[in-house]
């Protein structure tokens, strides 16, 4: 019996062994077509020239969320090239950040993007926002030294992801009633509560949040329409003679469902990764400043749809997960790097996206009205004069 278990095991180990001799160059020559394409692309990405341009605001904003919904739409950019240009030089479609920051208490807005779109991107604003005011900035991220030695900052971070698949959509502006353009008095705007909470912040705290954005891929469509397919109970076969009812047989809440999932349909989308920083300049970093900001993208969840939760923290749960103090300050510094780099979809982020559509994004960054009273949420003050038409040239 044991020279027959012995002969079993030598067995097994002398097929693992042709197994992996047959498939090892094909396993090894994946390892180097990804590891390739990952130098190629971070070296694109590094080189790709970007800018970091601020909106000011207007005094004066009555357009609904529909205005930034259109700016986010000249954002499309698919693109990807010739074959040479993405597997030669590494070339990617282009990327976006949509970010809102609290430096000191002060809100900014602002959007990073490649050189080569600049005048896109400010063409479309002004398209919609004649009074704003668009200036290419300095980085703000370089005024902060996280991970070098002797800073005096601490950093906590968040990414989120979705509860449920990406076919099911957040609860947008429309579903707020921001569509119709309702006097100020009565809006409801879910971002003004997010602006008061990172307009209250200490001098010497700052919170960052961005929205990076990339073009999604044709196949999306593809997973949405199986999902509603799914949802009106066409993804089964059926019988001879079996009468399909559709929404008929849906319940009240099924087809709440399936006309989200339609509307999503109709709108581009974007590969989309959400990520917050807070960051202080004293000793103690205000735990409950933390937990507001993840509380606070609740109010954009829809609880029969979809909404955020934590997909990954710059820290760890529990103390026996680092025992010896080396994996939570590198996680924090690799937190930083992604932000400043802006990096989510490619290296050296390179993370699963959630994707979302022009509609969900602009509930997540536009420029809101009057409802916004936030003191520290600077606007212009006074309208910008238009020159005259007849000015000799």
């Amino acid at each position: 019996m044991s020279d027959l278990f012995l002969q079993s095991i030598l067995d097994l180990l002398l097929s693992a062994g042709q197994f992996f001799l047959l498939w090892s160059p094909f396993l090894l020559a994946f390892l180097l077509w990804e590891t390739y394409l990952y130098y190629i692309r971070a070296k694109w990405l590094k080189e790709n020239i970007a800018v970091l341009l601020e909106i000011k605001l207007p005094r004066e904003v009555f357009k609904s969320p529909l205005a930034m919904e259109l700016v986010i739409t000249a954002l499309h950019q698919a693109s990807s090239g010739t074959l040479i240009d993405q597997y030669i030089k590494g070339r990617t479609p282009a990327s976006f950040s949509l970010e809102i920051t609290s430096i000191a208490g002060k809100i900014h807005f602002y959007i990073w993007t490649p050189k080569f779109f600049q005048n896109i991107v400010e063409s479309a604003i002004y398209a919609q926002y004649p009074e704003a005011e668009v200036y290419a900035v300095e980085d703000y991220t370089k005024a902060v030294d996280f991970g070098n030695q002797g800073s005096v900052w601490e950093l906590r971070g968040v990414e989120f992801k979705f509860t449920e698949a990406d076919s099911y959509p957040i609860k947008t502006y429309v579903d707020y009633g921001l569509d119709k353009d309702p006097k100020e008095e009565f809006k409801i705007d879910p971002i003004t509560s997010f602006l008061e909470f990172i307009g209250s912040i200490e001098a010497t705290h700052q919170i960052w949040s961005q929205l990076i954005i990339t073009p999604a891929p044709k196949s999306w469509k593809d997973s949405v329409q199986k999902e509603l397919d799914k949802l009106l109970k066409r993804d089964k076969p059926k019988k001879e003679g079996d009468m399909s009812w559709g929404e008929f047989a849906l319940s009240s809440g099924e087809r709440e469902k399936v006309k989200a999932v339609e509307k999503s349909l109709a709108k581009l989308a974007f590969n989309s990764g959400l990520r917050v920083l807070y960051l202080s300049r004293d000793d103690t970093v205000r735990i409950p400043i933390f937990v507001g900001i993840m509380t606070n993208y609740k109010q954009f969840g829809a609880q029969n749809l979809n909404s955020f939760k934590p997909l990954m923290t710059a820290g760890l749960d529990y103390p026996w997960q680092d025992p010896f103090g080396f994996r939570v300050p590198r996680i924090r510094r690799k937190f930083f790097q992604n932000y400043v780099y802006r990096s989510y979809h490619y290296p050296p982020a390179s993370k699963k996206p959630m994707v979302m559509t022009t509609e969900e994004l602009a509930t997540l960054f536009h420029i809101p009205g009057q409802v916004a009273t936030t003191p520290t949420l600077e606007r212009i003050p006074s309208k910008r004069g238009e020159p005259p038409v007849n000015l000799p040239v």
